[in-house]
């Protein structure tokens, strides 16, 4: 008979699998993006006075997540900037994995650095999946709302996830969950329920002063239920992508990597002035 314990890591692997299956594999990556972004020369305009750090999200990277969206920002006159993230020893490209509440840890000392850089008083956060829930830690516990204007989330699960319910298989294998966090701490940390995201949510989804947008498409096989990626707050504008454009199919990956129609959703509400109507026909913008 074989005994549940060995039934636990092909559950773990499973889960794993699962994540990876969504994340395009890391090619093309370089030490530094050649689209103009990460430049520490850049200095904000009076139209677009904040500089925009990108989060990427589990398993991805400060290049892979953003070749589409860092260079959509640059060309409409934004200094731009993404940083790399909760990664683990002998793990290369595929970073997001590290305990949640260090990886904000490393979002604090980046978002100074880039401060300091540009001259900038505050700057505003854009993040996809893992990195449109992670930077609320950093605002609610390590003074960020101090030092940010606008965060955007994109597909984020910032309450969890279930994975369509199959999160809820650990509690029938001891043991697992104990694993899961050992070995990919930040995936643990991720799933419904958990310690981390229960003191991150107590006491209000938000904090004053910052203006959250979430962006959310209810093809997301990732973050499952999706409606669990939205917000409560004031200060909260919580948009589901199929409202914006009916026949738009992108799920958990594609909203974050590809989807104009996205894009032009997270620039409205990194720049409310000069907001346009987002539907369709954005994916021409």
């Amino acid at each position: 008979m074989l005994p549940w314990k060995r039934l636990v890591r092909p559950l773990v692997a499973l889960l794993l699998a699962t994540a990876v299956a969504v994340v395009p594999a890391a090619t093309a990556h370089a030490a530094a993006p050649s689209s103009g972004w990460n430049n520490y020369s850049c200095r904000p305009s009076a139209t677009h006075p904040r500089p925009v750090v990108l989060v990427h999200g589990t398993f991805a990277n400060s290049v892979d997540n953003w070749l589409s969206f860092a260079p959509y920002l640059v060309d409409r006159g934004y200094c731009v900037y993404s940083l790399d993230y909760g990664q683990l020893p002998g793990v290369p490209l595929f970073n997001g994995l590290g305990p949640i509440d260090k990886s904000a840890g490393q979002l604090q000392v980046f978002v100074d650095q880039v401060l300091a850089a540009t001259g900038a008083a505050k700057a505003d956060l854009v993040g996809h999946s893992q990195g449109g829930m992670m930077p609320r830690y950093y605002l609610k516990f390590l003074g960020g709302a101090a030092k940010v204007n606008t965060f955007v989330g994109i597909a984020p699960d910032n309450h969890g996830t279930t994975l369509d319910g199959l999160t809820k298989l650990l509690p029938y294998f001891p043991g697992a969950e104990d694993l899961l966090s050992a070995a990919t701490p930040a995936l643990a940390d991720q799933i419904a329920g958990s310690a981390f995201l229960t003191k991150l949510n107590a006491d209000g989804d938000t904090v004053p002063g910052v203006h959250y947008t979430v962006i959310a498409t209810r093809y997301d096989e990732v973050v499952t239920p999706y409606r669990s990626q939205f917000l409560t707050g004031s200060d909260v504008h919580n948009v589901l992508l199929q409202d914006l454009c009916p026949v738009d199919l992108s799920e958990h990956a594609a909203i974050g990597l590809l989807d104009r129609i996205a894009f032009h959703e997270a620039a409205n509400a990194l720049d409310p002035a000069h907001a346009t109507t987002t539907n369709c026909a954005s994916v021409f913008s």
